[in-house]
């Protein structure tokens, strides 16, 4: 019975600790964002007269008309086409990547995808140059089509380690019962192995997809022109313009962090999902 009270005390124990620890961690996180929420209410110098975690005197919904009427709906469109288009392409390439290497058995199999994995080690920085005159020489140079090439490829090596791992989780039974039934590989690709990995793509969608919408090198690199440009290259331009207007600068980076917020909170069941399991256990 003492061995039982130990037990159980051991146990609340730790869950207080580790729910203390929780909390900790959702203050420090959330700090920051209440902190640009609050001040983008505010007038351009009461940050300097009151405290900063103080409820603004009146909510200044000022500050996002100026903003929205200031050119930061054509970043926003050019960050969703760029989005869109460069998520379909990635979840695709690595979909008809992964399905080979996680369940064909073929003696290059080891090789191809140790090469896969080992470009996750390039720095993307490195390539700025290449890239770029690349993209001056097929005429992408300063549109928004440039940015789609570079940010799949520089996904698709993490996202082929990712999938591969998913896909391997499926059981060999499925395929073995279609293939008897006369389903063919492409077949059973597209109408089991891709349903049965949606957890896996919605991960790979969610991590990509926060990389892809706050990229900032290649954006700057590869565009010039204000009508190309996407939201972190916004954020920079607003900087400079309202560099004396704080509250500003914390409308605009509200704006652009919530529809990364909302994403999460839509496709956070699938994200959890796809990171600790598998898509069927056997």
């Amino acid at each position: 019975m003492d061995a039982y009270k130990k037990s159980r005390m051991k146990s609340i124990v730790c869950w207080v600790i580790a729910f203390a620890l929780a909390i900790f961690y959702l203050i420090i996180s959330f700090l920051p964002f209440i902190f640009m929420v609050l001040n983008s209410f505010k007038e351009k110098f009461e940050m300097l007269t009151a405290g900063v975690f103080e409820l603004p005197e009146s909510f200044n919904f000022a500050n996002y008309q100026e903003v929205l009427t200031g050119g930061f709906g054509r970043y926003f469109l050019n960050s969703v086409i760029v989005l869109a288009i460069s998520l379909i392409l990635l979840l695709f390439i690595a979909s008809c990547a992964s399905y080979p290497l996680a369940r064909f058995k073929f003696k290059l199999a080891g090789p191809i995808y140790a090469g896969i994995v080992a470009c996750m080690s390039i720095p993307v920085h490195i390539t700025l140059i290449p890239v770029f005159k690349m993209s001056q020489s097929t005429g992408l140079y300063d549109s928004i089509w440039a940015l789609i090439g570079p940010y799949v490829a520089f996904a698709v090596p993490i996202s082929v380690f990712i999938l591969t791992s998913f896909m391997q989780e499926i059981p060999r039974e499925i395929e073995e019962s279609a293939e008897i039934d006369g389903c063919g590989k492409i077949k059973m690709f597209f109408s089991m192995i891709l349903p049965l990995s949606k957890p896996g793509l919605a991960t790979l969608a969610i991590y990509n997809g926060v990389n892809m919408w706050n990229e900032f090198s290649f954006a700057y690199t590869l565009t010039q022109s204000s009508e190309n440009r996407t939201l972190p290259l916004a954020i920079w331009e607003f900087q400079g313009q309202y560099s004396m207007n704080t509250p500003m600068i914390m409308a605009v980076l509200t704006l652009t962090l919530l529809p990364m917020i909302v994403m999460f909170i839509i496709f956070q069941d699938k994200l959890v999902k796809g990171m600790t399991a598998g898509a069927v256990k056997g």
